[in-house]
């Protein structure tokens, strides 16, 4: 019997990042991102292009053979890992070294949260002094920049536990909620570093009166 979705977005071994949802039928649907990052997401199983190439799958390397004297390449049947456990296909030969690098930088980096993120030039070159309130102690000084990069790391985690808390399917809504003021509070106390960011975007943002 064929594959209802034989040629879709949902059979396709570049479509990854895969959330399910349900209406209020019963009825299930799957969207999610597409490896090649041409199509913006978030895309639908039902969705299909001319790069479609089946799951298992690879496309033929380009006519003409290998050099001679370079021995075959030993492909491995397994699919790498992300550290979030995002499962990447190997089917990425019609690809140069390049287009690869760009493509694997864009999913990870989405995948981690991790973003570009500006600090205020005013603090550029500053340093966090900590200072005992014991006489004879030495303080400790610590330069922005590296404070500054710690912070935006506990931000995007943050941000990445809130996504992965909405979006998982096994969490009634009253714990999402739950779980989501318990992220929304963490907010509000980091809400003092804010200072630090230079574009007001990238703040942190708690309940009403955390700021």
């Amino acid at each position: 019997m064929p594959d209802a979705l034989e040629g879709r977005c949902g059979t396709c071994a570049r479509f990854v990042r895969v959330i399910e949802s349900i209406s209020d039928t019963g009825e299930v649907s799957r969207a999610g991102e597409c490896l090649l990052g041409v199509w913006p997401s978030p895309l639908y199983e039902t969705s299909t292009c001319s790069q479609w190439v089946r799951r298992g799958q690879f496309k033929a390397r380009p006519e003409g053979g290998r050099p001679p004297g370079v021995a075959p390449e030993r492909r491995s049947t397994r699919a790498v890992r992300s550290p979030t456990r995002l499962i990447l296909p190997e089917d990425l030969l019609d690809m140069d070294a390049e287009e690869f690098r760009k493509v694997l930088s864009e999913v990870i980096r989405s995948e981690l949260g991790v973003s570009a993120v500006d600090m205020a030039g005013r603090w550029d070159g500053g340093e966090m002094i900590l200072k005992p309130g014991k006489p004879g102690l030495q303080e400790k000084r610590i330069p922005l920049d590296a404070l500054f990069h710690k912070v935006v790391l506990i931000r995007d985690r943050l941000r990445v536990l809130e996504q992965k808390i909405n979006a998982n399917p096994k969490l009634p809504d009253d714990e999402k909620v739950q779980l989501q003021q318990y992220v929304t509070a963490c907010y509000g106390s980091l809400t003092t570093f804010n200072v630090l960011f230079a574009d007001r975007e990238d703040q942190f943002v708690g309940q009403k009166g955390d700021d």
